[in-house]
């Protein structure tokens, strides 16, 4: 696979956080996830409010993140596909924390989509599925396995404790550690749904081969 299709669409949705905290403390009030206001009918901020985040530090974190992914999960995957993880892994996650913390009035941030994003290219390489249809071999899959490791024990750590492995004071407000576990729970839902973790998804993204004619 190419690097370029690897880290394009990463890269721009980089970017697209950039571009929303340029718009300050305006741009989070708008976007935002914002329970009183979704009630009201603001129904985009379900999606909208992993784009923004408290800050340019936040954000940093969050950046690193990604490239992180992007290393340990390269996957050349079409723009409908990684635009549909992005939506459906936000609204899976904002739903969710909508309906079962019912006191978190507001949240920010692309740290529970970037947990569901790692569950969606960690879980295939565990299982061999790799996008082109080769099986990834035993290094990767070591690998694969000791990273779903530290992400199943991180949630429950944060699970069972509420202690957030990042810094509070450095972000500058309180990590919604839950926003991590529902953002894992809707990538296996997805992946199950979507056939991500079976190689299904990935066979349907690419282009399929032309019949060929006899040749008489």
């Amino acid at each position: 696979m190419r690097s370029r299709d690897v880290c394009l669409w990463p890269l721009l949705l980089v970017l697209l956080m950039i571009v929303a905290e340029l718009f300050g403390d305006a741009g989070r009030a708008a976007l935002e996830y914002e329970r009183s206001l979704i009630a009201q009918g603001q129904w985009w901020r379900l999606l909208t409010g992993s784009l923004v985040h408290l800050g340019w530090y936040h954000l940093m974190l969050n950046a690193i993140g990604i490239g992180v992914l992007v290393l340990l999960c390269p996957q050349a995957l079409p723009p409908r596909i990684w635009l549909r993880r992005l939506a459906l892994l936000a609204l899976g996650m904002s739903l969710c924390l909508y309906a079962f913390v019912p006191n978190l009035q507001t949240y920010v941030g692309m740290s529970g989509v970037i947990h569901g994003l790692f569950v969606l290219g960690l879980v295939p390489q565990l299982l061999r599925r790799a996008p082109d249809g080769h099986p990834y071999d035993r290094r990767d899959r070591i690998i694969a396995g000791l990273c779903l490791a530290y992400l199943l024990g991180k949630l429950g750590w944060e699970l069972v404790t509420g202690t957030p492995v990042s810094d509070e004071a450095a972000i500058g407000g309180h990590v919604v550690t839950e926003s991590h576990l529902y953002g894992s729970l809707s990538a296996f839902v997805y992946g199950l749904v979507f056939g991500s973790f079976s190689g299904r998804e990935a066979r349907s993204a690419s282009p399929q081969p032309l019949p060929q004619e006899s040749i008489k």
